[in-house]
């Protein structure tokens, strides 16, 4: 048995709706051959409401969420570096993202006649929210296999294993599952377009907000190059300027050195001089005896 055998069972189990979880854990238990294996796939934990909302949500708009946390992955990097007003801004940007994928949420569950309470819904959003802020709990809503509502901070550790049915499961990401076909009754056709320029409005939020928080990253960026752009330049200014006051100098010494090399030329030429008189003296007072 390998970790890699209990994740493909859960991925299963996990994908299905909240009132067939236990009938089809059980069944995959009874139908894996492998008893230490059969024995974990009895002990997954059932999902809560909310997250059997977000693991169906990361399975059916996995596109979404890969954009989403892919976004917020690059934001997380560029934080560090901007200023109150900026962070606030990106904030309020990443609660509209949520807000928006919250709502997603909610339609897809409806699908299987549940309909989140407010409660609920923020602990959806929470989990969202939680996604962008922090890696660790990003890759725990990717994998799907969300058993409890949970919060992150990005400072504080998460607790996988009590958030999610396999820990080992963190680099694991759901299989996406096509969208459920609507069951096909007579309505009215005012009802349906409603539904549809609702579905619409959302996905454009959603859009709308995506775009503006990759705005805000690239007029980050480019706020961060241009800066230090202006920090580089004025470092070169400075060293021009360091190298003229450097060649000046160059220029004083090498006319001390000429100077003093003259000098030491005539004090050689001096000196032999004295050497001579002085050799010339000494002959003169040995040759009176």
């Amino acid at each position: 048995m390998s970790s890699a055998d209990l994740l493909e069972v859960a991925d299963r189990v996990y994908a299905v709706p909240a009132s067939e979880f236990i009938a089809v854990r059980d069944a995959e238990a009874k139908a894996v051959a492998d008893k230490d294996l059969a024995k974990q796939v009895k002990t997954l934990r059932k999902p809560s409401v909310a997250a059997w909302a977000v693991n169906l949500l990361v399975r059916r708009e996995s596109a979404q969420i890969d954009q989403v946390l892919g976004l917020a992955e690059s934001l997380r990097a560029a934080a560090e570096s901007l200023d109150g007003e900026e962070l606030r801004t990106l904030t309020r940007q990443r609660r509209q993202l949520t807000a928006a994928l919250t709502q997603t949420a909610r339609e897809l569950v409806r699908e299987y006649d549940v309909r989140l309470t407010g409660a609920v819904a923020d602990q959806v959003e929470g989990m969202l929210n939680a996604a962008m802020l922090d890696p660790v709990a990003a890759a725990v809503l990717r994998s799907g296999l969300v058993v409890t509502a949970f919060t992150a901070t990005g400072v504080s550790e998460l607790d996988v294993a009590a958030v999610c049915a396999v820990p080992e499961a963190t680099g694991h990401q759901a299989v996406a599952v096509e969208r459920k076909p609507p069951a096909l009754h007579v309505v009215s056709d005012e009802p349906v377009r409603r539904e549809q320029a609702r579905e619409r409005v959302h996905e454009a939020t959603l859009a709308r907000a995506a775009a503006e928080l990759a705005v805000e990253e690239v007029a980050a960026r480019i706020e961060r190059d241009q800066a230090r752009r202006l920090q580089l330049a004025g470092e070169i200014d400075e060293l021009r300027r360091r190298i003229a006051v450097l060649e000046d100098e160059i220029d004083g010494v090498d006319d001390d050195l000429e100077e003093a090399e003259s000098a030491q030329e005539e004090a050689r030429l001096e000196l032999e001089d004295a050497v001579a008189e002085h050799q010339d003296a000494e002959q003169a007072l040995s040759d009176l005896g």
